[in-house]
């Protein structure tokens, strides 16, 4: 017998989310540089239950500018600075092919999504996506999740552009800070 779903989680991009968006991709941990206050708000997940998962496209490795084990080292030192906040990221997915590639593991495409659900035990529609760009927002509306825009990262002019959008965020947020107070407001006002 199956065991029951371990529950909701909270997606989130990394890039424009949690760390600056780099027109040349984040090569290494020294080109790491995080959004104020995202620290602070992973901590805050995890202190009420809530299971922190990183969905990420990485095309530089696709690209041939960065190797998996470099974006790995990145990852390691990422998760290592959160859990001295006390936070932490249960797992992170990303997705290494280029646009052109043609893969169901790149956003907008839910491949990653479907796939931590699966190795989890995660309720989709009982979980949040967060991200900075429409593909994260399409890909959460694919599996059903509810989905804040925070206006970090490429989210500003995301929003200055969305009559072209197919699909609208649930919500909109300053940053992820302020996506993690909406979360708890509204599940706390579910209960």
């Amino acid at each position: 017998m199956r065991q029951p779903l371990r529950g909701k989680a909270v997606f989130l991009d990394r890039d424009g989310v949690i760390c600056e968006n780099r027109d040349d991709y984040v090569k290494s941990w020294e080109e790491f540089v995080w959004i104020p206050r995202a620290k602070g708000a992973l901590s805050r997940l995890m202190s009420h239950g809530y299971i922190a998962i990183v969905i990420t496209n990485q095309s530089a490795i696709g690209r041939g500018i960065i190797s998996r084990r470099t974006l790995e080292e990145i990852h390691e030192r990422m998760g290592a600075e959160i859990a001295q906040t006390g936070g932490k990221i249960e797992k992170i997915y990303y997705c290494p092919h280029k646009p052109e590639d043609g893969c169901s593991c790149r956003k907008p495409e839910p491949g990653l999504l479907l796939q931590a659900a699966e190795d989890l035990e995660l309720d989709l529609r009982a979980s949040y996506l967060v991200g900075d760009a429409i593909t994260d927002i399409e890909m959460g509306h694919k599996v059903g999740s509810r989905t804040i825009m925070v206006k970090t990262g490429k989210g500003q002019d995301q929003l200055a552009d969305k009559a072209h959008w197919k699909i609208r965020p649930d919500y909109i947020a300053q940053d992820l800070s302020e996506a993690v107070d909406l979360i708890l407001e509204l599940d706390f006002a579910e209960k």
